[in-house]
C-alpha cells in the first residue's frame, strides 16, 4: 500500500483515490528504466479491489501479485475491502527467479510453498506491519518457521513511520534459507539498504550485506522510540507547528514533554503549569526545572480566577449540595480551558498527557484533562511511564529525578493521593493487562494471585468508562491491544461481572 498509504481505510471506497493511485502507478512505470521497482498498491480488477504488488522495469510490469491472506484481527481489517488473490507470483531477473509475498502471507505456510515449488530462488516480503513490543522478534520467528518449511532465502522489507495510532518501525531484514539472519536494518529509521544475492557451489543462494546485522534495542528503548515517531509524525503530516503540554509536575506530563522534545526539538513545544490551592511547591519547582532542563518556553497561569468565577456563576444551582467530585473536575475542565484557548489561539497542538491506567477505569475528566488533539503515552501503562523515565534520563537529564520518586497524585483535593481511588498500580496494572490484552475472565486473573473483589472492582471501572474512551483523542499503539482500532466495546451493555 505504498502507493496510498497504509492503512487506507475508507479511503479505498472513494473513486477519486482509485483514479490517483492508477495515475501514480501509471507514473512509476514510466519511470522505472534501468532499474525494477516493486511497488505496492490497491489494485481495481474486475469489480473487485485488491492489496497488490507489482514489479517495473523500463516501462514493462515483469509481475503483478495479488496479497492471499487478508488479516482481519486485531488493526487489520483488510477483508472488509479487499478481495484474496489465489495464485503464486514470481519473475525472471538477472538469472533468478523471485517470487514476491505480501506481510500475512508469510504468516500462514502456503503462500512461501507455492513459491518454492514455483521455482522461486529467493522471496521478497513487503509488509506494513506495526510496531508491538514484540513485533520484531515475532516476525524473525515466523520467518525462520516459513525457511525451515520451503529452504527459501527471504528479503523481508517494512514500512518506517506513524500514521495516527499505528507506528511501522522497519526493521527489516534479510535470512537465509537456514533461518540464519545475514542482514538487519535499524528501527525507526529510513534508510536505503544494499543485499546482495549470491549463488553458491551447491546450488543454493546466499544473502549479504555489507551493512551487516544491527542489534536489537531493549524493550524500552524500542518503545521510547515508537512513541518518538508517532508523536513526530502526526505532528509533521498534519502540519502543525508545535505542541503544548500542560505540565503539572507529574510523571505523565514529564514524560510526555521529554517525547515532544525529542520527537521535535525544543523550539517546537511549549508549556504551561495551571497551578491551584492544592499544587504543591514541588510540582511547581520540577515543572520549572524540567522546562529549563529541556529549554522549552513556560507560562505559569494560575486557574483560581476562573475557577471562582466558575462556581459563582453556578452558585443558584448548587446551593444545598455539599463539595463532591464535581469541584475537582471543574478545575480539570479550567485547565483544559486555556490549553485549548493557546492551541486555537496559536496553531499549535495540544499533548494529552493520560495513560493506559488512567484510561482504563476513568481516572480522567471528560472535557478536561482528556482534552487534546494527540495522546502520546495512551498506551503506556503506568508501570511503563515511570520504566520509560528512567530509560531516557539514561540518553541524558531530562525528568528531575523528584518526579519519578515522588507518590503520584492528581493535586485536587488536600493530600489527594491515586490510591485513594485505585488499588496500587503494581497491582492494578496486572490487571488491566490480563483482562485487556489477554482476554481472561474473573476467575482466571483471581488464579494469578489477585484479590477476587479487587478484580471484580477493577474490571467494572473499565467497563463504566467506556463513554469516555470513545472520546479520547488518537494515542501510539505499542501493545497487543490498544484503545482504538482493536478495541471494541460496548458502551451500553447489561454484562456484569463475573462471569
Amino acid at each position: 500500500m505504498s502507493v496510498c498509504g497504509y492503512p487506507p481505510e475508507d479511503l479505498l471506497l472513494h473513486a477519486g483515490l482509485r483514479r490517483n493511485v492508477e495515475n501514480a502507478v501509471d507514473d512509476i512505470r514510466e519511470a522505472a528504466t534501468g532499474i525494477a521497482v516493486l511497488v505496492g498498491f490497491p489494485e481495481w480488477a474486475d469489480g473487485r479491489l485488491y492489496n497488490s504488488a507489482a514489479v517495473f522495469l523500463d516501462g514493462e510490469r515483469l509481475c503483478l501479485y495479488r496479497k492471499r491472506c487478508l488479516p482481519n484481527y486485531a488493526v487489520f481489517d483488510e477483508q472488509r475491502y479487499f478481495a484474496a488473490g489465489s495464485e503464486a507470483a514470481t519473475f525472471d531477473l538477472h538469472g533468478f527467479r523471485i517470487g514476491l509475498s505480501i506481510c500475512e502471507d508469510i504468516w500462514q505456510p502456503e503462500p512461501l510453498g507455492d513459491l518454492r515449488d514455483a521455482g522461486a530462488d529467493f522471496a521478497i516480503a513487503i509488509n506494513g506491519s506495526p510496531f508491538e513490543i514484540d513485533s520484531q522478534v515475532n516476525r524473525e520467528a515466523t520467518a525462520r518457521r516459513r525457511a525451515g518449511e520451503t529452504g527459501l532465502p527471504l528479503i523481508y522489507t517494512n514500512m518506517v513511520g506513524g500514521q495516527d495510532e499505528l507506528v511501522f518501525d522497519g526493521g527489516s531484514f534479510a535470512m537465509h534459507g537456514d533461518g540464519e539472519i545475514a542482514f538487519r536494518g535499524a528501527s525507526f529509521v529510513e534508510e536505503l539498504y544494499a543485499v546482495r544475492v549470491e549463488p553458491q557451489p551447491d546450488d543454493t543462494i546466499a544473502l549479504a550485506s555489507d551493512t551487516g546485522v544491527t542489534a536489537l534495542a531493549s524493550d524500552d528503548a524500542r518503545v521510547y522510540d515508537a512513541l518518538v515517531t508517532g508523536t513526530r509524525d502526526y505532528v509533521r503530516k498534519h502540519g502543525f507547528p508545535g505542541v503544548i503540554i500542560g505540565l503539572s509536575g507529574g510523571i505523565d506530563s514529564a514524560l510526555v514533554l521529554a517525547i515532544a522534545c525529542d520527537a521535535l526539538g525544543k523550539d517546537r513545544v511549549r508549556t504551561v503549569q495551571m497551578p491551584f490551592h492544592y499544587t504543591s511547591e514541588i510540582s511547581r519547582e520540577d515543572s520549572a526545572l524540567q522546562a529549563t532542563m529541556l529549554g522549552v518556553r513556560h507560562d505559569l497561569i494560575p486557574i483560581a480566577p476562573i475557577y471562582d468565577a466558575t462556581l459563582a456563576q453556578l452558585a443558584d444551582v448548587f446551593e444545598g449540595r455539599d463539595e463532591d467530585v464535581t469541584e475537582e473536575n471543574i478545575q480539570s475542565r479550567c485547565r483544559g480551558l486555556i490549553l485549548m484557548a493557546i492551541s486555537n489561539k496559536t496553531g499549535w497542538m495540544l499533548l494529552t498527557t493520560g495513560n493506559k491506567s488512567e484510561m482504563a477505569v476513568g481516572y480522567a475528566t471528560l472535557y478536561g484533562d482528556m482534552a487534546g488533539g494527540f495522546a502520546p503515552i495512551k498506551d503506556c501503562s503506568k508501570s511503563l511511564v515511570y520504566r520509560l523515565a528512567r530509560y531516557r534520563n539514561t540518553l541524558g537529564d531530562a525528568i528531575p529525578e523528584r518526579v519519578i520518586t515522588r507518590e503520584p497524585s492528581a493535586e485536587l483535593r488536600p493530600d489527594q493521593k491515586d490510591t485513594d481511588s485505585l488499588p496500587d498500580y503494581d497491582t492494578l496494572d496486572p490487571i488491566l493487562e490480563a483482562f485487556i490484552e489477554d482476554d481472561l475472565s474473573v476467575n482466571e486473573i483471581e488464579a494469578l494471585g489477585y484479590d477476587r473483589a479487587t478484580v471484580i472492582r477493577v474490571l467494572e471501572m473499565v467497563k463504566r468508562n467506556e463513554y469516555k474512551r470513545r472520546q479520547t483523542p488518537p494515542g501510539i499503539r505499542i501493545s497487543g491491544r490498544a484503545f482504538g482500532r482493536d478495541w471494541r466495546y460496548p458502551i451500553t451493555s447489561w454484562y456484569r461481572f463475573p462471569a
